[in-house]
């Protein structure tokens, strides 16, 4: 067994150590009980100490920083035999991403490359890590930090959608995989968080905190949901916008 009696995980992982959303939800796990906190982090980001302080502060049993740089796919298998080397890991926080000015990127091969890369190529890397680690201990828990901007990519930031698109598709495909393993996986889409991710537009309606976001994730895992959207009213908006047609879509100021 890797969870607890009452079902708290004993061990998280934070991929983007340093996801003001993933640290959220590490801590709001932490709440529960003490756990041994493992935050893979990109070398050098100047905010590994503070995240460090802050799962500390929030009750962890201990915690340990791992390099971890999205781009270097050819790591990413030494990364997490690192993460997983002092024992079973229970829940995998994917919660690292890029995005930029969205007119810039389709006019910018390089940074569209660099989204691409980091927010789906790398995901679905760590994703295939995850899932054969977890499938060989017959347990465990993924949470994938998905965005509603992938559900129904719109023009005002389709090259982040679009790769917001292949997450959200690729954990849904690795949830259905690993369910007779005895592993669970979560997608969660959340609209806009107020976090320094999202600092540089302006507040959107159904605008959220990410303590908020925290609360519905491991709510939603504990009951073994798949996918969960915060704010969950954001549920019906998009159910809504799926069936707009693209004509009228596309003049929508969202």
């Amino acid at each position: 067994m890797v969870f607890d009696a009452t079902g708290n995980p004993q061990s998280i992982l934070v991929l983007g150590g340093t996801s003001e959303i993933g640290l959220a939800i590490c801590a709001r796990y932490l709440r529960n009980a003490a756990a041994n906190v493992v935050l893979a982090c990109l070398p050098g980001d100047p905010g590994r100490d503070d995240a460090v302080a802050a799962m500390q502060a929030a009750g962890a049993r201990s915690v340990r920083v791992i390099d971890f740089d999205a781009l270097d796919t050819a790591g990413h298998p030494a990364m997490i035999e690192d993460a997983f080397s002092a024992g079973d890991i229970d829940v995998a926080i994917v919660a690292f991403g890029m995005d930029a000015d969205a007119e810039e990127l389709w006019h910018n091969q390089a940074k569209a490359v660099a989204v691409a890369s980091i927010n789906y190529t790398a995901a679905v890397s760590v994703g295939v890590l995850l899932a054969g680690k977890l499938s060989a201990q017959g347990s465990g828990q993924i949470i994938a930090m998905s965005s509603v901007a992938g559900e129904r990519v719109r023009r005002t930031n389709f090259v982040y959608g679009s790769t917001k698109a292949g997450l959200d598709g690729f954990y849904l495909g690795l949830s259905d995989a690993l369910r007779d393993d005895g592993v669970r996986v979560l997608v969660i889409r959340p609209g806009q968080v107020r976090t320094r991710f999202s600092a540089h537009v302006k507040e959107a309606p159904l605008t959220v905190d990410k303590e908020d976001v925290a609360e519905l994730a491991v709510a939603a895992a504990a009951r073994g949901k798949e996918i969960v959207w915060a704010p969950g009213a954001f549920r019906y908006v998009m159910m809504a916008l799926r069936h707009v047609p693209r004509a009228i879509f596309r003049r929508l100021p969202i």
